[in-house]
């Protein structure tokens, strides 16, 4: 049974979370994605957790590619984060006379 609720979770929040990012505008998701770096760390926390108390193979796989996924998403974050900060910096080189 509790195999089950976690499974039951897991596709409830896969759902929930593509519901929520597929109805973004496109030009407001690089300031979000940036701004909740945090949530992703908070999801792989979850994930971790549920995964350490895995007992059948579909649990672990589930429970693996969930902090895999979580991983990425917090990594890719970071990675639009610093290109946005980018566009932001000013193109003029230290020194290049007036």
């Amino acid at each position: 049974m509790d195999g089950f609720v976690a499974l039951y979770i897991f596709v409830l929040a896969a759902f929930t979370g593509y519901e929520i990012i597929g109805r973004v505008p496109v030009i407001l998701h690089t300031p979000l994605m940036s701004g909740s770096n945090f949530v992703h760390g908070i999801v792989m926390i979850g994930a971790m957790v549920v995964l350490g108390h895995a007992d059948t193979t579909l649990e672990k796989v589930i429970g693996f590619l969930a902090v895999l996924m979580g991983a990425g998403n917090a990594a890719g974050g970071y990675v639009v984060t610093e290109r946005m900060l980018e566009m932001f910096k000013s193109s003029k080189k230290p020194g290049a006379g007036a």
